[in-house]
């Protein structure tokens, strides 16, 4: 089983909760994962100490290969010359040069694109038609029975509540491409709530059998928590076996001062289309769950 940690908007700066960060790495120790995927927004300003804290921090997390992918936030706003000329100057120093990348661990592809649009669309987000050849290519390249996974900041899917986000722009028509390619799961961030669901929910698809689970993380580490989880922190554990993929939505509660499960999403692989009758292939990690939460 692959198990992978999946967190997304750190904000480091003002809106930065250092104890609920400390709860977080102490969290995704427990989990002991295969790979660590934060989804982008590492900072609140870009700024060269946000980004400084922003490597400390994950430097602590578990000594596994890390998947991260700029957010809106890492580029910088108000300063304007730097943001035409050189956005990603501080992440590239202080974070990762490439801002596409392939990671590769057994069993799983993970391509991660920068949706960060600095010049044209710097809070919706794009995925431009070079960073969908450069995935094609990716998964291409991988192993027949890896699982596909694609990370970007920017959200294909809205959150199902009255907050009303709009999609990135033709987001059905990616979707469609990642489909043809294989992939199985979309992790993504910018949401600052939880979303889980599937491709299908917002796009019918040419083949409806075949949607893509899109899993958004919360807001991890940050005051900026929205909709259902304003104030709140969260993050997903994903377990993937051959038959079916897991992700548990954990949430951080004062109660405790830890992260706790909150909801448990399974689906079934693309292979398999379906569970057995009134089954799930392996139990809910009910007990495995409990150990990160201490």
């Amino acid at each position: 089983m692959i198990t992978l940690v999946h967190a997304s908007d750190i904000h480091c700066g003002e809106p930065f909760r250092a104890a609920v960060a400390e709860a977080f790495v102490e969290a995704a120790h427990a989990v002991a994962p295969q790979a660590v995927v934060i989804s982008g927004d590492l900072t609140q300003r870009a700024k060269v100490h946000e980004f400084e804290a922003a490597a400390a921090l994950l430097e602590r997390l578990p000594d596994v290969p890390a998947v991260v992918t700029p957010g809106n936030h890492d580029v910088p706003l108000y300063r304007v010359f730097e943001r035409l000329f050189a956005p990603h100057r501080n992440y590239r120093e202080y974070i990762s040069e490439e801002l596409d990348t392939v990671t590769r661990i057994p069993g799983a592809t993970i391509v991660s694109l920068d949706s960060s649009a600095p010049h044209t669309a710097i809070v919706n987000g794009r995925i431009r038609p070079h960073q969908v050849a450069f995935a094609r290519e990716a998964f291409a390249d991988a192993p027949a029975d890896d699982i596909r996974i694609v990370v970007a900041h920017h959200h294909f899917a809205p959150a199902p509540d009255y907050e009303g986000d709009k999609s990135m722009p033709r987001a059905r028509e990616i979707l469609e491409q990642f489909t043809a390619m294989g992939v199985e799961l979309i992790l993504g961030g910018h949401l600052h709530r939880a979303y889980i669901g599937n491709s299908l929910d917002v796009h019918p698809g040419s083949e409806r059998s075949k949607g893509v689970v899109i899993a958004q993380s919360g807001t991890t580490t940050s005051g900026r928590g929205r909709a259902r989880e304003r104030e709140k922190n969260s993050f997903n554990v994903i377990r993937i076996g051959e038959r079916a993929l897991e992700i548990t939505h954990h949430m951080h509660f004062a109660e405790t001062g830890r992260f706790e499960p909150f909801s448990v999403h399974a689906f079934p692989r693309r292979e398999e289309m379906w569970f057995e009758h009134g089954t799930i292939r392996w139990p809910l990690d009910v007990e495995i769950d409990s150990e990160v939460t201490g």
